[in-house]
């Protein structure tokens, strides 16, 4: 039995997407679970698997090297799965209850310095670029670069702006966010040249605001590898991904004194907790600085 074939993980996958308003990766992540759980128990139905069945699929996950974080993530989406069907199909105990996980590691958000951005935002204008590169698609890629730490949008968000999501003259983008919540975030001067002169050098007038060369909306993966290019260009030595660009926008924010229910805000989160891993990084540095700095240290 495979996750997508069975009726009742096909139930709850379709209440993710048209009840709950789940992004389309989080149904995604949530399916490749349930399927991976599927498979573990060889035939064995949802209804029939019991907390000895979870701990034995806990273990084999340990095994693997699996870190925490994934397991947690995967057990997840197995105890929604669970209380849906406890909730809507008339199953009377939920095996998952009596199963405990692994404390989540407790790990600080990587993030960038400022010297470390400016090199970063430099680093499109700087690079070399292929003959079949479209001429304006270093300015595309500043463009991004400047928009992701101008206002912390996450990757899918930042993939998806449409040109009428910006207003240039509010200084803001409009954001629809994880369960199809719209922000409104503001945008700095910079990030808003950059965009304009994006769009004047290649010509973009309606539609998709990021392009690929063929002209159609640039995809995630795309943005992530042109991330992954100019952390490397740039020689900073952070393991590459666009969301350290979100993390550097969070703390540089509150490193300069922004609250943490503003940050909660422009990041989206629906969970002030979810923010307050940011402080973390702060109150680190804080301590770093006084143990340098104070004379009774």
């Amino acid at each position: 039995m495979s996750a997508p074939d069975d009726p009742l993980a096909r139930a709850y996958l379709n209440c993710l997407r048209n009840e709950r308003n789940a992004s389309p990766r989080t149904v995604e992540n949530y399916r490749r679970a349930l399927a991976a759980a599927s498979s573990f128990f060889n035939g064995k139905s949802w209804r029939q698997a019991g907390p000895d069945d979870f701990r034995s699929y806990l273990f084999a996950l340990m095994k693997r090297n699996r870190s925490r974080a994934t397991i947690r993530l995967e057990f997840a989406a197995l105890r929604s799965f669970y209380r849906f069907v406890c909730e809507r199909h008339g199953m009377t105990v939920n095996p998952l209850l009596a199963v405990s996980l692994p404390k989540a590691e407790k790990r600080l958000p990587v993030f960038l310095t400022t010297k470390q951005i400016d090199a970063l935002l430099r680093a499109p204008h700087e690079a070399e670029h292929g003959k079949q590169a479209p001429q304006w698609m270093p300015w595309r890629d500043a463009a991004i670069l400047e928009l992701f730490y101008s206002s912390g949008l996450r990757l899918a968000e930042l993939a998806a702006l449409d040109v009428r999501d910006i207003d240039p003259y509010n200084e803001t983008v409009r954001v629809l966010g994880k369960g199809s919540r719209e922000r409104v975030v503001p945008v700095g001067e910079p990030a808003l040249r950059a965009i304009q002169e994006y769009r004047r050098r290649a010509r973009v007038g309606a539609g998709p605001l990021f392009l690929s060369k063929l002209r159609k909306r640039i995809g995630t993966s795309s943005i992530w590898t042109l991330v992954k290019k100019y952390l490397r260009l740039a020689e900073i030595p952070v393991p590459a991904s666009p969301h350290k660009l979100r993390h550097s926008f969070a703390t540089h924010l509150l490193d300069a004194g922004a609250d943490l229910r503003s940050v909660q805000s422009l990041l989206g989160h629906a969970s002030l907790s979810t923010t307050q891993i940011y402080t973390h990084v702060t109150t680190e540095r804080l301590k770093k600085a006084y143990d340098q700095a104070h004379p009774r240290a």
